[in-house]
């Protein structure tokens, strides 16, 4: 599957993991991939120009994951964009409040390329 032209957006406080993450989304074949320290970054950039998907960690200093991914929703011109939670949270409750907030796609750390694969896929199928 081509992501040519599809824009990227990766929110996480660490510049180890948006590394991680960039790469794979490289490796998969997405180009246009930004990225944002914190969810009060990464609503800036979502405000300033659009993207086709988010993959956002949880916790954040800030305004964290779940917080970033609720603001998302509620504006009009973002509700639409595709968004991936990326977390070490594996509570079930986190998961619910995740998917009642509207995520589109949930990964729990550690994870692969592969399962971040299948996350996109099943996003762009």
């Amino acid at each position: 599957m081509a992501y040519d032209g599809k824009k990227v957006l990766v929110v996480d406080d660490s510049s180890v993991m948006r590394q991680i993450i960039k790469k794979n989304l490289k490796e998969l074949g997405f180009a246009d991939i930004s990225d944002a320290e914190d969810g009060a970054a990464g609503l800036k950039k979502l405000g300033e120009g659009s993207f086709d998907l988010v993959v956002s960690d949880w916790n954040m200093p800030k305004m964290t994951g779940i917080e970033f991914l609720k603001a998302v929703r509620a504006d009009a011109g973002m509700k639409g964009t595709n968004f991936i939670m990326v977390t070490s949270e594996a509570d079930k409750a986190k998961i619910v409040e995740a998917v009642e907030a509207g995520v589109s796609q949930y990964i729990v750390k550690p994870f692969n390329a592969n399962q971040l694969e299948e996350k996109i896929k099943a996003i762009f199928k």
